[in-house]
């Protein structure tokens, strides 16, 4: 399996780029448009074919490149079940695998950031992770003031997550700070805002974040309802 890890400094998004090495066809995950020339550079330099494009829930902070990377690749664009973006080509529920030669990702139904966020674990590679978008942060958890968020789903989708293999690498859609990956394990011991804590507690905390809203929330939300075509066609 060929992987790599991306990063859009200026919403400190990752994106990933899983690949079948003997197919030559690969997929990303959270992809940010800003980033599209990017992709389809490592994309002709991997010699791979782009065969989907997944976002784990629609952004409030980016802009996505789904449309874009239909447009450009006639690659198949994902998303969960519940996302009220009507340009998705295919959507997921809880427990479908996308599979991508030997590669199987898993979709896990995560609400609590969103109303329709999912994550994705991958079981059959060399290492376990799970690819959890704003779900679970590396030593944090998205915030769940808006977009139908709540923090009492927050906390049970995190549990559903904790279920998984104490090795599983977590991967998750933003870092602030530098972190680049943890593992269940990790979360489990060390994320302040869930290790010791009861879901009381942990809803507490969610509840008086107090945060200003993501500075491009009033433009992305309604671009990447329509797979971020609308921002890209009028570029």
């Amino acid at each position: 399996m060929i992987f790599r890890q991306l990063f859009d400094d200026q919403s400190s998004t990752y994106t990933y780029l899983l690949a079948d090495d003997s197919r030559r066809e690969a997929l990303l995950i959270d992809p940010v448009v800003e980033k599209v020339e990017q992709y389809l550079q490592l994309l002709r330099e991997l010699n791979l074919t782009l065969k989907y494009a997944i976002d784990t829930h629609t952004h409030a902070d980016h802009i996505t490149a789904l449309g874009s990377l239909r447009d450009k690749t006639g690659c198949v664009t994902i998303m969960g079940e519940f996302t009220k973006a009507d340009c998705v080509s295919q959507r997921v529920s809880d427990g479908d695998d996308i599979t991508l030669g030997a590669i199987q990702l898993k979709a896990l139904f995560t609400p609590g950031h969103t109303n329709e966020s999912f994550s994705f674990y991958l079981s059959g590679g060399a290492e376990p992770c799970v690819f959890t978008g704003d779900c679970l942060l590396i030593r944090g958890s998205g915030r769940t003031d808006f977009q139908g968020g709540d923090a009492g789903k927050s906390f049970d989708s995190i549990q559903t997550l904790f279920a998984l293999p104490d090795d599983t690498y977590v991967y998750p859609g933003h870092d602030y700070k530098g972190w680049t990956r943890s593992t269940i394990a990790e979360e489990k011991a060390s994320n302040p805002r869930l290790a010791g804590k009861s879901r009381d507690e942990y809803i507490e905390i969610m509840n008086n974040l107090d945060l200003p809203d993501p500075k491009m929330m009033d433009i992305a939300v309604p671009a990447n309802l329509a797979c971020g075509q609308t921002a890209f066609r009028s570029q």
